[in-house]
């Protein structure tokens, strides 16, 4: 029996591109366009150091103009696995687990090289949750996010079940920084786009029973479970980073957003509205200190490393 192996690749659930040893793209199956939001035109050809998908790793450092996962195994032959973020075509950043495998000829020599990447930001239950909040409409239409009709009532729940089970929850108070420049600077249609763009970059990084929801105009405010203090820290400051090494493309310039952030853990007294207020009040200390950094619980746990650009 014969199969059609690229029919096989082709419909893979996984992304899959193929370079050669120059790391030239030289296939990209149907998986790998609808994680990237990239065609097979737009890519193949291209060598994949040219920053067509800008991997970071968890820390922020761009990976493809270095030495990358990718051309390590180029270099050594050896099967490579990691977890990075790539950049979606809109815009926002996505998950990835990518699995490097190395090609080579009948001689043994290393031709290229074979990336598998699995999207990691839980697609299917996105798409459930967004189905449900759009029942309750407590979804907001512009960003695809919950709005506050829905953090609100989820924040009670939270403390309902720490004052019962004490199990830690804590909430954060992001806000795009320098927002209305993107307004008067370049319309209230690019300013759509950020709210977008970040949005994403949030809905796609969460963790799957952690809750991020539109609280108004440029405002977000995030429902985390099951934390301590430093997790806390770690959540917003991958958030923060995420953000910050995400970009959107307008007529040939590259404009960059960050965002500030206040974070806080659930007191016993809490009310809904003590405790995002309390996030709010260390939102406007990292906007005081410098923007672009997180404040937790009355500390800042990161430093502006980089101002709005445009």
């Amino acid at each position: 029996m014969k199969y059609d192996f690229q029919q096989i690749v082709d419909n893979l659930f996984d992304g899959l591109y193929v370079v050669d040893n120059q790391r030239i793209i030289t296939y990209w199956n149907k998986a790998a366009e609808r994680i990237t939001g990239y065609g097979a035109d737009e890519v193949i050809g291209f060598s994949c150091k040219d920053d067509i998908l800008v991997h970071v790793d968890d820390k922020g450092v761009g990976l493809c103009r270095g030495l990358c996962p990718l051309a390590r195994t180029l270099r050594d032959s050896k099967v490579r696995e990691a977890e990075v973020f790539l950049h979606h075509k809109a815009g926002h950043r996505v998950p990835v687990w990518v699995r490097i495998t190395p090609l080579k000829d009948q001689d043994g020599r290393v031709i290229g090289a074979a990336e598998l990447f699995t999207d990691l930001s839980n697609q299917s239950v996105i798409a459930e949750r967004m189905r449900e909040l759009e029942k309750l409409a407590t979804l907001d239409r512009l960003t695809g996010l919950p709005n506050r009709n829905h953090i609100e009532p989820e924040i009670d729940v939270r403390l309902q079940e720490f004052r019962r089970y004490a199990t830690v929850f804590g909430v954060m108070f992001c806000d795009i920084d320098r927002f209305k420049t993107f307004n008067d600077t370049y319309g209230h249609d690019v300013g759509d786009m950020v709210l977008k763009t970040v949005s994403n970059t949030l809905k796609h990084n969460i963790r799957p029973f952690d809750v991020i929801g539109r609280w108004g105009g440029e405002e977000f405010v995030g429902v985390v479970r099951n934390v301590d203090r430093d997790t806390l820290c770690t959540v917003g400051e991958r958030w923060r980073m995420l953000v910050e090494k995400t970009y959107i493309s307008h007529h040939g310039a590259t404009l960059n957003v960050t965002v500030s952030i206040g974070a806080t853990l659930a007191q016993s007294a809490d009310t809904v509205e003590t405790i995002v207020k309390r996030a709010d009040q260390f939102l406007y200390e990292s906007k005081h200190n410098g923007r672009n950094r997180l404040t937790a619980e009355g500390q800042t746990c990161s430093g502006d490393k980089n101002h709005l650009k445009t």
